[in-house]
Order: structure tokens, then C-alpha cells, then sequence
């Protein structure tokens, strides 16, 4: 049997150490650090009873280690995808949106500017010298499309764009459909040359005019008036060839300015339609020089028609 000396030096030996994990999980599953087994952990204390002294007291970081224990489903935190995955995943769906918000914004302003160019106004690009030196080759001219919608007729002295099939081209042109329709979105934009069959000439006469040509002094007639025309090519005479019209109604009698360059009303004299535009081929008016900037201006109507006395049935 041990003797009270040999307790007392029991009592003061140290404890065996334990690893930080063993102490953890014993912690969490007996409520206390473990340091031996069952029976001698509750032997002990009842030994230091008899003796009266105090039990020692549990180290504090233990002791904070059992007000931390939970379940171990609610122990294992939930796992953070790493920075790397998070940054993948940022760029994959910040390089979609970017590349497809400038895509969609691109789809709506040439859907926007293709409307626009169908009802409103169209760019129209000059394809020819026929209208020198009020239009120039690669000039772009706004076509208002509402001038003669809410406006009243063409009338002398106007820039007209019209389709000349059926006047000054008896069939249309073929052309390969997608070719076409790639052409028609450039032309529509002012990017390309319009259509074959499109044309931009001077009104010189509407329907119930008689335009004749010409004077003693070599100017046209309309409606006996001679017309002094300061809008024509320098060098250019108002016409080479003599004639003498009187336009249907609801038909035009159309000019280049370059009349030594032009194919118009002239020219097909002795075709179904005597060389006269129908108004309802009349695309719009040009009302503007958009470019180049050097060539911005507005496109007036001529005052000299201002003197040109109605017919009966003009709109003059």
C-alpha cells in the first residue's frame, strides 16, 4: 500500500503529453482532455477528496476547446472555390457580356439606320458626272423620302431620285440574289453604288408642261418661258438635240446638269413613256449634300422656275 509520501509525489509528476489532435478529439467526444483511462480519471479525484486537496484546474485553452466542439456534419466548413476557379469564371462571363453587348448594340443601330433609310431619309451615293458641278462622284446626298408624301408633287427645279424601270430601262437587270441583297444593305447605307435602275436627275417640266428646246438664244422653253439655267455644267450647252414635248400627266420630264455627260428624258424619246418619269417611281427628294464635309449644303430649288407660268393641269 502506498504511503502518503508516495501519493504526494504522484500527485505532483506531470501528466502525459497529448498531440493537438489527439487533445481535440477527445475534447469534443468526452466533454475534457483525456489523459488516461476511464477508471483511473475517476479514481483520482476521489483519491485527492480523501486527502483534501483541490483538483487541478483545466488549461483554458482546452477548456475554450470544448465551447468550440459541434457536430462534425457542422464542423467541416463549407469549401470556397479557389481564387483561380473565381477568376476563370469573372473573365469567362465578363468576356461573354462584353463581346456580346457590342454585337447586339451594332444589330439595333443598323437595324435602327436601315428603317431609317427606308421611310425617313436615304443616303444616296452619286455613281456618275451627270449632275456636275451640283453633285459630284462620291458624293453623298440625303434622299428625304417624306418631301412628296405629305409635301404635294414634284416640282420644277427639284432633285429627284427615282427608279427609271420601265422609262429609262425597259427591264431590270439580273443579278445574283445575295449579291443583291448585300449591295441593297451597302446602297441603303450609302456605302455602295445604288441600283442599275436608280437615277438622280433635274425636274425640268411635270405633267401638262410643254418643254421645247430651243431658242433663238439656245435655252429651253417651258411652257414658252426660257429658262436661263445658272445651275448647269460651265462649258455645258442646254441641250444638243431639238424637241418638243408635252408631258403626260402624272409624268416628269427630267435633265442632268452635265447635259453633255447625261442620259435622260432626251434619250429615250422614242421608248414606251417618251422618256417621261412616272411620280410614283420618284424615291424622294435630295435636299442635302452630306459628303464630303467640304461639300455640305443644302440643295435649293432654282428661283427661276418661280417665273415659269402653269399649264393647265401642272402642278407647277
Amino acid at each position: 500500500m502506498d504511503t502518503d509520501a508516495q501519493l504526494s509525489e504522484r500527485d505532483r509528476s506531470p501528466a502525459p503529453e497529448q498531440g493537438p489532435e489527439q487533445g481535440s478529439r477527445s475534447a469534443c467526444f468526452s466533454g475534457r482532455p483525456s489523459s488516461g483511462t476511464e477508471g483511473s480519471e475517476q479514481a483520482e479525484p476521489a483519491e485527492r477528496t480523501k486527502r483534501g486537496a483541490q483538483p487541478p484546474e483545466e488549461p483554458k485553452e482546452l477548456t475554450g476547446l470544448q465551447d468550440q466542439c459541434v457536430r462534425p456534419q457542422e464542423a467541416a466548413p463549407r469549401r470556397q472555390p479557389s481564387r483561380l476557379r473565381r477568376f476563370g469564371s469573372w473573365l469567362g462571363g465578363g468576356a461573354s457580356a462584353l463581346w456580346h453587348r457590342p454585337v447586339l448594340l451594332l444589330a439595333a443601330c443598323l437595324a435602327f439606320a436601315l428603317l431609317l433609310s427606308a421611310f425617313v431619309v436615304q443616303p444616296f451615293l452619286i455613281p456618275s458626272s451627270s449632275m456636275e458641278n451640283t453633285l459630284r462622284v462620291g458624293d453623298r446626298v440625303l434622299v428625304n423620302k417624306l418631301a412628296y408624301r405629305f409635301g404635294g408633287p414634284p416640282r420644277r427645279g427639284d432633285v429627284i431620285v427615282f427608279d427609271g424601270t420601265g422609262s429609262f430601262l425597259q427591264s431590270e437587270p439580273s443579278e445574283n440574289p445575295v449579291t443583291g441583297l448585300i449591295r441593297g444593305a451597302g446602297a441603303a447605307l450609302g456605302l455602295a453604288e445604288p441600283a442599275a435602275t436608280d437615277y438622280i436627275k433635274r425636274v425640268i417640266g411635270v405633267g401638262g408642261d410643254r418643254v421645247t428646246c430651243c431658242d433663238k438664244r439656245g435655252r429651253i422653253k417651258v411652257n414658252g418661258e426660257p429658262v436661263d439655267e445658272s445651275y448647269l455644267f460651265p462649258g455645258d450647252a442646254p441641250s444638243s438635240d431639238t424637241f418638243d414635248i408635252v408631258v403626260p400627266e402624272g409624268k416628269l420630264w427630267v435633265m442632268g446638269d452635265h447635259r453633255g455627260r447625261s442620259r435622260d428624258s432626251r434619250d429615250h424619246l422614242g421608248e414606251p413613256g417618251g422618256g417621261t418619269v412616272p411620280v410614283d417611281k420618284v424615291i424622294g427628294r435630295a435636299d442635302w449634300i452630306a459628303w464630303p464635309v467640304g461639300h455640305w449644303t443644302a440643295l435649293h430649288r432654282p428661283r427661276v422656275f418661280d417665273r415659269i407660268p402653269g399649264a393647265a393641269g401642272s402642278h407647277g
